[in-house]
């Protein structure tokens, strides 16, 4: 660990908080202000979507109306989406002829499985990637399939946490707004704005946006050397600004053609946290009480700043295993004090790629810039923590806030039965409803998340059947012992938190992982927002009851030391055990020699 590593932390933590309060008011302007806002540029377009849809912008929606144009919209998609990839190679823009007799050696087939993970991956707002993207999707794919997902599932994601905030706000009410003019006005007043501007800060720092075949070059040896081109900076923006994270690259984030300065580096993780710490504001701002959005800010700070340390501190101490020698010699030439530099880009060095890996996995991102595989195992138990928390820690835009949320109406439940109190919070009060919909939240990421990784780990089909192609055990994975468990744990914990990430020693392109990651995915994002949906049409439905002085206040310091007591034991009791068995076994073995 270095003072400039530190520097650079510190910087990024600070910018970030100068930017929460203007990025909160401007979405609370866009979807929460009586006041209709519009940019007189734009709201043509917006009326225009409304009615070429035959949409009724101002129908108050109730949960389950809401609920079902959310799931509906993205089944459609979904199904938009398989369609286009399994028929690229008879659509336009495949300069590289995927998906035909002439598509090159080295390209992946986009089979029925692969589809259906891609389609259902993107859709979701995982981003997971079971395939090489310069080596299988065509042009048309990445911005028609998967881009457009970029933009509306991140929509989707702001929508349902701005029905759960109009669930604390309102009172006696009955609707929660209108999902298609949350979506519609998320895209065209939120997302575009600053992509349109982010998208040419990137192709000025050298990202490529263009429609041109891959360049084939001769390098000084004299030998061919084909690079990968394409639509990438549009790409670019919207996978980070939406925690998108899925890559145009195979090497994603440490690509140098989508992030090739220390600079990009530095905005594209300030993107990723953007939305999700400005909807903490505008929480407090839509219940009158802006305090109760620092509150949840703070522990959102509290908790990824501990990510680092412990990321960062583990990784600059390296492998105990590899010579003195050697750290000192790397020591020289990196300018720093060593540490672990396998599966890291040299330009971005530990500070960064610690800071990358955790800001991506507190949020549903996974877009990586370092391999988390390569990781010293107690700095690759942050990623898989951040996201086993149901990635609360700021989150993915909307999902950071509506997760904290629950976990926050947990809080006040369990320190109402300490002091034998009815629960309240933000002035609505906590019953049975709000508690079991916040415990179904908790619950169905977990499930998902270790009956898929015990089912991954023990069972095994005939080397020769369909589920197990292309691996002689559907396991897939590269590494023994506890790292093999920790590789597949990270696949469904990825998967289920609509991460995206990986332990890339698994491998995931097999019918078997297809599928079942592609369920794992599926049940992440809409098992989990259908409860966050009930719970916000069960609170808006309750009467404002006035704090007293015998309410629990939930803006203090009392009240952020509970909720990150809760947030960790609840984590720690469901998942500790398997970690157990992954991540930290792997380090006690490692400091005694054994490596995976």
């Amino acid at each position: 660990m270095t003072l400039a590593g530190w520097l650079q932390i510190g910087l990024f933590a600070i910018v970030l908080l100068i930017l929460t309060k203007p990025v909160g008011n401007y979405i609370y302007l866009v979807l929460e202000s009586p006041d209709r806002f519009s940019v007189p540029l734009l709201t043509p377009f917006e009326h225009f979507t409304y009615k070429l849809f035959g949409v009724d912008e101002r129908k108050d929606m109730a949960w389950k109306e809401y609920a079902f144009a959310l799931i509906a919209f993205s089944l459609v998609s979904l199904i938009f989406s398989y369609a286009v990839l399994r028929a690229q190679g008879f659509l336009p823009l495949n300069p590289m002829h995927f998906s035909t007799s002439s598509a090159p050696s080295y390209a992946t087939e986009m089979t029925p499985d692969l589809a259906f993970n891609t389609a259902v991956s993107f859709t979701t707002n995982t981003n997971w990637q079971a395939y090489v993207g310069e080596g299988t999707m065509s042009y048309l794919s990445q911005m028609l399939a998967l881009a457009f997902h970029n933009w509306v599932s991140a929509a989707a994601g702001i929508s349902v946490a701005i029905a759960l905030v109009r669930g604390f706000a309102r009172k006696n009410a009955s609707g929660l707004g209108n999902f298609w003019a949350d979506m519609t006005r998320s895209c065209l007043y939120i997302l575009l704005p600053i992509c349109f501007v982010y998208s040419l800060v990137l192709v000025a720092q050298g990202v490529p946006q263009t429609l041109e075949p891959y360049v084939n070059a001769v390098t000084l040896e004299g030998k061919s050397q084909l690079i990968p081109l394409g639509p990438v900076a549009s790409q670019e923006c919207i996978k980070m600004l939406g925690t998108n994270g899925g890559g145009f690259f195979n090497a994603n984030s440490a690509h140098p053609f989508e992030n090739p300065t220390p600079f990009t580096n530095f905005i594209e993780m300030l993107s990723i946290f953007l939305i999700p710490a400005g909807l903490t504001y505008t929480f407090g701002k839509s219940i009158n009480d802006t305090r109760q959005g620092w509150a949840l800010l703070i522990v959102m700070y509290i908790l990824w700043f501990a990510g680092v340390l412990c990321t960062y501190y583990f990784e600059g101490k390296g492998n105990p295993n590899i010579s003195q020698l050697h750290v000192q010699t790397q020591a020289s030439v990196l300018g720093d004090n060593g540490g672990n530099m396998e599966g890291k880009e040299v330009r971005f060095g530990n500070a960064n790629s610690a800071l990358f890996a955790v800001v991506t996995t507190d949020a549903s991102c996974g877009a990586i810039n370092c391999q988390h595989d390569s990781l010293t195992p107690l700095a690759g138990l942050v990623p898989l923590i951040n996201m086993q928390l149901g990635e609360i820690v700021f989150g993915g835009v909307g999902a950071g806030l509506y997760g904290m949320l629950v976990y926050a109406i947990l809080t006040v439940f369990i320190a109402g039965l300490m002091v034998g109190r009815t629960p309240e919070y933000v002035g609505k009060k906590i019953e049975k409803k709000e508690v079991k919909m916040a415990m179904l939240f908790v619950l169905g990421a977990a499930f998902s998340i270790l009956i898929f990784t015990a089912l991954a780990s023990v069972w095994n089909f005939p080397e020769k059947s369909y589920w197990n192609a292309p691996g002689p055990t559907f396991a897939n994975i590269n590494n023994a012992g506890p790292h093999g468990l920790s590789e597949i744990l990270y696949a469904f914990s990825s998967g289920t938190a609509n991460n995206g990430s990986a332990f890339a020693g698994i491998t995931a392109n097999t019918p078997f992982y297809n599928t079942v990651v592609g369920l794992a995915m599926w049940i992440g994002r809409f098992l989990l927002i259908v409860p966050v949906l009930a719970l916000a049409g069960s609170l808006a439905g309750k009467k404002y009851t006035p704090p007293t002085s015998g309410t629990f206040p939930t803006h203090g310091w009392m009240f952020v030391v509970i909720l990150i007591s809760v947030i960790l034991i609840v984590g720690a009791l469901t998942f500790f055990p398997v970690l157990t068995l992954g991540p930290i076994v792997e380090f006690f073995l490692m400091k005694s020699g054994h490596l995976f």
